[in-house]
């Protein structure tokens, strides 16, 4: 009986779609799961992975101490698995190649958000430099130790391939196109410059969806900006507020800014499947690879709905990720996290035993060595560490 449980749990979809029975597999070979299909075990594996599990306590927007109820890493990352999910299930896709690439997608994140990652890029400029993309493929593929006869979660060509390209083709000269990079896509035999599969694409544009519309949720939360201010700014908001307030001309600010939210990320989705669906039509894809080789991608925003998303970037960029309230404390991390790398790399000592240090690394491996450990770190951890190590209280207490 359960021979015939992992066929059961394939899922018929389009032709375009990548097919678990059909992938090239996995670096090292495996017996196949008889309960599961190929990509439900890739899931599976970054579900029950180390890095996973740290996303709980790194950054969003906010850092952990600042409030129980905004977005991290983790409730972020649920969020854009679940508007994967219904992507693929719309477009034919397979709904678990699509998940598992959108709980990957922000492993590589360092403590901080993007303030820890712009730290690192700084400091790691003349070894390859630092990108979160890239070390979510690192983090897969070599850094969780957990299993006995391999390093990293040995997932399948799709699951990896939809990591490093689910934000589109990686071009010569991108900061993802790191030496660790060229060298893994040559071995696994990876195109780097074509588009990646469909499923992808559906976890690359849920990202988008999930962060504008949830950062909005968090920014009225944190009062960084009014309601009324956001509607001057983005006419896609003001038209959904006028139609909010013209049917529930008394409702409370909480439920007013859910309101808005799940409007705009049904408005998104439903713009992206139209585009999605008009494009398979015209197209009429008979393969993965023909979307692979498409030259545009499948998921996209019509140009309407583009410049109603650009509108929403502009607006938070200016008035939350650039808020003197959320720059004093980014600030105050980026310093930390400068702070800890030059320590560890002056004293390797002080690295982890699981870590190797001391006499076994030196120059460029003991700084990429340094790198790997502290994007692995979550916010509150990268903290007491520097506490631990200068003996003082960090400044984002």
């Amino acid at each position: 009986m359960l021979e015939n449980a992992a066929a059961r749990a394939v899922r018929v979809v389009a032709s375009y779609a990548c097919d678990p029975l059909r992938s090239p597999g996995r670096a090292v070979e495996e017996e196949a799961s008889r309960t599961r299909s190929a990509f439900q075990r890739d899931r599976d594996r970054i579900l029950h992975s180390t890095a996973f599990r740290r996303l709980k306590f790194k950054t969003q927007v906010f850092v952990y101490h600042e409030g129980d109820h905004y977005r991290t890493r983790l409730t972020h990352t649920l969020e854009v698995s679940q508007i994967a999910r219904s992507l693929a299930r719309s477009l034919g896709f397979d709904e678990d190649l699509a998940e598992a690439i959108a709980l990957a997608h922000d492993l590589g994140h360092s403590p901080f958000g993007h303030a820890g990652e712009r730290a690192l890029q700084r400091v790691a400029t003349d070894i390859g430099g630092f990108d979160h993309n890239t070390q979510s493929l690192r983090v897969v593929t070599r850094l969780e130790r957990r299993y006995a006869e391999f390093d990293g979660l040995n997932l399948t060509f799709e699951t990896l391939e939809g990591i490093v390209k689910h934000n589109g083709p990686v071009m010569p000269g991108a900061p993802t196109a790191t030496g660790f990079l060229l060298d893994w896509a040559e071995g696994a035999g990876v195109d780097l410059s074509t588009f990646a599969p469909g499923e992808a694409q559906a976890a690359a544009i849920a990202d988008d969806i999930a962060y504008n519309s949830h950062d909005i949720d968090d920014g009225l939360r944190a009062g960084l900006f009014t309601v009324d201010e956001l509607c001057a700014a983005v006419p896609l908001v003001r038209s959904h507020v006028e139609a909010i307030r013209q049917r529930y001309p008394d409702l409370s600010l909480n439920r007013l800014t859910h309101e808005i939210v799940r409007r705009l990320i049904t408005g998104m989705v439903e713009d992206a499947l139209s585009v999605a669906m008009s494009r398979i039509d015209a197209w009429a894809p008979a393969t993965p690879d023909d979307l692979r080789n498409a030259g545009a991608p499948v998921l996209a925003f019509s140009p309407a709905m583009m410049e109603e998303v650009d509108a929403m970037r502009r607006f938070l960029f200016r008035r939350m990720y650039r808020h003197q309230r959320v720059m004093a404390v980014m600030d105050a991390a980026e310093r930390l996290v400068e702070q800890l790398y030059g320590r560890l790399v002056e004293d390797p000592r002080e690295l982890p035993g699981e870590w190797p240090s001391g006499g076994t690394l030196s120059g460029e491996k003991l700084r990429r060595t340094v790198c790997d450990y502290i994007a692995g770190m979550t916010d509150r951890y990268a903290v007491a560490e520097y506490e631990r190590l200068f003996d003082a209280v960090s400044e984002l207490r």
